[in-house]
């Protein structure tokens, strides 16, 4: 289920997907995630928006990296993994676009379930 989320502080939702899902699984705010991505950024000497930042920054807090299965390359949507990952708190990403799935609900600032995962980040309870 798609659950409008936004956590930025001015409503915005071009260029910080990654910000926005961070602080949600994290339970922090918009500004602490952005802040703990650039000190991570600072520290690999690298933009925040860098995958290697922020993949490495959830990896640091305990998150593991895992690949969707490519039984059905072009059919199987985030709606479709959050249906089958109704617990937990996990970062989806595809291509272009990181969203958080939060028990089986889609929390983002758009409606990005017809989109198509390729891998995900989880944490182990």
């Amino acid at each position: 289920m798609y659950i409008f989320t936004n956590p930025n502080p001015d409503n915005k939702r071009t260029g910080d997907c990654f910000v926005r899902a961070i602080a949600i699984i994290t339970d922090s705010s918009w500004e602490r995630a952005y802040v703990e991505l650039c000190l991570k950024g600072l520290v690999m000497s690298e933009l925040p928006n860098g995958n290697a930042v922020w993949s490495s920054y959830l990896q640091s807090i305990g998150y593991k990296r895992d690949v969707i299965p490519n039984t059905c390359p072009d059919c199987y949507t985030i709606a479709d993994f959050a249906d089958d990952h109704s617990n937990g708190r996990y970062v989806v990403c595809t291509g272009t676009h990181v969203v958080a799935v939060v028990n089986g609900d889609i929390l983002d600032a758009w409606d990005s379930s017809k989109e198509v995962p390729a891998y995900y980040f989880f944490k182990e309870e």
